[in-house]
C-alpha cells in the first residue's frame, strides 16, 4: 500500500512540475531572447563606433597630411570625411580645421559659423571651448563689443577650461573699443591671479603700461601683437601626435587656439 501512495505522490509531482514548465517557459524563453539581444546589440554597437573611430582618424590624419602639403581642397575633404563618420570631438575638431581653412581662403563668415557648430558638436569642455574661444577671436574683427562680450564672458566663468585666455581676450576688447579703463581693470586683475599662465601675465603687464602712458595710437598694434602665436605652438591641443600646420592670417593670443586650427 505505501508503494502505491509513494507511486501517486510521485505522478502529482510530476504533473505539478509539468504544469508549471508549460506556464512559464514561454516567459523564460522571452527573457532569454531578450537578453541575447541585447547583448548582440552592445557588441555591434561597440564594434560599429570602433570601426568608425579608426575610419575618422584615418580621414582626419589624411586631412593634416594634407594641410601639411598645403592642399587645402583635399584637407577639407577629409575634415568632412572625418567629421561624418567619427564621434563627437573628431566631429568637433574636423569642423574646427575646415574653420581654419576657411580662415585661410579669408571667408571668415564661414569660418565663424564652423566654429559655433563645432563647439555644438562636442560635449567635452576642452574641445568645445576651444571652438566658442576660437570663434570669440575671430568675431573680435568685425563683430560688435556687445556681441563679442557676449561670446567671451560664459568663457571667462570660474571652472572655465580657458578663462584666463577669455578674460584677456574681454579686455583686448574693450581697449579696442575706447573702454581703456574697464580694460585696465582687467589686465590689473590678470597680472595678479596665482593661475594665469605667464604668457597671459606678460601681455597683461604690456597693455596696463600702454594705457597708462596714453598711448592710444599703439591700440592697433598691442592688439595685433597679443595674437602673434609662435610657430612651435601652433599644433592642436586636441591632437599631440598631429604635426605642425601651416601658417595662417589669423591667430590667437599664445597659449590659446588658434582660429587657424
Amino acid at each position: 500500500m505505501v508503494d502505491v501512495f509513494e507511486e501517486v505522490e510521485e505522478d502529482l509531482r510530476s504533473d505539478r512540475w509539468r504544469r508549471l514548465f508549460r506556464q512559464w517557459w514561454p516567459w523564460a524563453a522571452g527573457v532569454l531572447a531578450l537578453a541575447l539581444i541585447a547583448a548582440l546589440s552592445v557588441w555591434g554597437y561597440d564594434a560599429w563606433r570602433t570601426r568608425a573611430a579608426g575610419e575618422a582618424s584615418e580621414a582626419y590624419d589624411r586631412g593634416m597630411t594634407a594641410l601639411q602639403e598645403n592642399n587645402l581642397t583635399a584637407a577639407e575633404a577629409a575634415f568632412t570625411e572625418a567629421g561624418d563618420t567619427g564621434s563627437g570631438a573628431y566631429k568637433a575638431l574636423s569642423l574646427m580645421q575646415r574653420a581654419g581653412i576657411a580662415v585661410q581662403r579669408n571667408q571668415n563668415d564661414q569660418a565663424l559659423a564652423l566654429f559655433d557648430e563645432a563647439a555644438g558638436a562636442s560635449r567635452a569642455p576642452l574641445i568645445a571651448d576651444a571652438a566658442r574661444l576660437k570663434a570669440a577671436y575671430l568675431a573680435m574683427d568685425t563683430a560688435s563689443l556687445a556681441d563679442v562680450t557676449a561670446r567671451l564672458e560664459p568663457l571667462a566663468e570660474e571652472g572655465r577650461p580657458y578663462r584666463p585666455l577669455a578674460r584677456e581676450a574681454l579686455a583686448l576688447a574693450r581697449l579696442q573699443h575706447g573702454q581703456a579703463q574697464q580694460a585696465r581693470a582687467e589686465f590689473v586683475s590678470l597680472s595678479l591671479l596665482p593661475d594665469v599662465p605667464d604668457g597671459v601675465r606678460e601681455r597683461a603687464n604690456a597693455a596696463i603700461q600702454l594705457i597708462d602712458s596714453g598711448a592710444g595710437a599703439s591700440l592697433g598694434q598691442i592688439v595685433t601683437a597679443a595674437g602673434r602665436l609662435p610657430e612651435a605652438e601652433r599644433a592642436t591641443p586636441f591632437n599631440p601626435f598631429a604635426p605642425q600646420q601651416p601658417s595662417a592670417p589669423t591667430q590667437a593670443p599664445q597659449g590659446a587656439p588658434s582660429p587657424a586650427q
